[in-house]
C-alpha cells in the first residue's frame, strides 16, 4: 500500500515552516526523519493533506556540547548523535539508548527529536531523555516555548505539541560531578521495541552516598514511567544490593504495564525489577569511577 495524496512543503526557515503548521493545523505532519511517520503513511494509518518537510531548515541539524548542557537540533540524526565523542564522554545514557533503537540503517536517517515526539512510551529515548531531564524546545505562530520532558508526553503517541507548533531542538542539561549512568533493556530479537528498558542516573557524594537521583522505565505506562519517587528511598546512602532491589521490587509494584505480544504484564514487572535493579548499581558503579 502507498500514502494518499498529500502536498510537500520544504521550507527553508523556522518561522515559514511555523506559518505552514498554524495554516494547515491537523491536516500537517511534520517530517525530520520520517522513519515512524512514513511507515504510517504507506498504511494509511496518518493521512496527512500536507507535510512540512524540515530538512531544508538551517541550523536544525546542530549537535552542540558546550559547559552548559547539550542541544540536539530537530533534523540531527541519531546515528551523529550515537557517535558524538562529547555525548560518550559526558552523556552516555544517551549513546547507550541510541545504540539499542532498531537497526543501523534507521539510526541514519531517524532524529532524536523525531523519537520524542512520536513518543511511543516502549521506545528508549523518550524514557532515557526524561531521566537526563531533557527540554524540548517547540516554535509556532506566537514564538518559542520551554517544555520540560516531565511535562512533554501526555500519552501514547501523544505530546504537549499543538499541531501548530515544531520541536526545534532537545536540550540536556551538563550532569553534576560523580555522576553515572546506564541504561538496560530486555528485547526479544535484537533491533525489536525492549519488552522493558531502564534509564538510570546516580550522582554521588564526596562519601560515595547517593546524593541524587533520576529513573525511568519504558513500556511501563501509558508514558515513560518517572520512577523519582522510588528511587530517592536510596538518598543519603550507598547504593548496594538490598537498596537497589527495594526500589527494583517498588517500581515493579507502581508499574502499569500491559500484555501484548512481547510478553505479559506479570512477566513485565519481573523484568522491571530486576532491570532496576541492576541498572541502579551499574550507575552508581560508573559514579564511583569504575565501569
Amino acid at each position: 500500500m502507498k500514502s494518499a495524496a498529500f502536498a510537500y512543503h520544504a521550507p527553508a526557515a523556522v518561522g515559514e515552516a511555523a506559518a505552514l503548521l498554524a495554516a494547515h493545523g491537523e491536516r500537517a505532519r511534520v517530517l525530520a526523519g520520517g522513519q515512524s511517520l512514513v511507515p504510517l503513511m504507506h498504511r494509511r494509518i496518518e493521512r496527512p493533506e500536507h507535510l512540512v518537510d524540515l530538512n531544508r531548515v538551517a541550523g536544525l541539524d546542530r549537535l552542540e556540547a558546550g559547559p552548559e548542557g547539550l542541544r540536539i537540533g530537530a533534523t540531527a540524526r541519531q546515528r551523529q548523535v550515537e557517535s558524538d565523542p562529547a555525548v560518550a564522554a559526558r552523556w552516555p545514557l544517551l549513546a547507550e539508548a541510541i545504540a539499542e533503537v532498531a537497526h543501523p540503517a534507521i539510526r541514519n536517517r531517524g532524529t532524536v527529536v523525531g523519537s520524542l515526539c512520536n513518543a511511543d512510551p516502549s521506545a528508549e529515548l523518550p524514557s532515557a531523555a526524561l531521566a537526563l531531564e531533557g527540554t524540548i524546545v517547540a516554535a509556532g505562530a506566537d514564538g518559542e516555548r520551554e517544555i520540560p520532558l516531565a511535562d512533554f508526553f501526555t500519552g501514547p503517541g501523544e505530546t504537549a505539541l499543538s499541531r501548530s507548533e515544531l520541536a526545534l531542538e532537545l536540550r540536556l542539561p551538563a550532569p553534576p560531578p560523580r555522576t553515572g549512568s546506564a541504561w538496560l533493556e530486555l528485547a526479544r530479537r535484537g533491533g525489536d521495541l525492549p519488552v522493558a528498558g531502564v534509564a538510570a542516573v546516580v550522582s554521588l557524594d564526596a562519601d560515595g552516598r547517593c546524593e541524587r537521583v533520576r529513573l525511568v522505565c519504558a513500556n511501563a505506562a501509558p508514558v515513560p514511567l518517572d520512577c523519582r519517587f522510588q528511587a530517592e528511598a536510596l538518598l543519603g546512602a550507598a547504593v548496594d544490593e538490598e537498596g537497589a532491589a527495594a526500589v527494583g521490587a517498588a517500581v515493579a509494584a507502581a508499574a502499569g504495564p500491559v500484555d501484548d505480544y512481547q510478553g505479559s504484564a506479570v512477566e513485565r514487572r519481573r523484568v522491571l525489577a530486576v532491570l532496576v535493579r541492576r541498572a541502579l548499581l551499574l550507575a552508581a558503579e560508573r559514579a564511583g569511577g569504575r565501569s
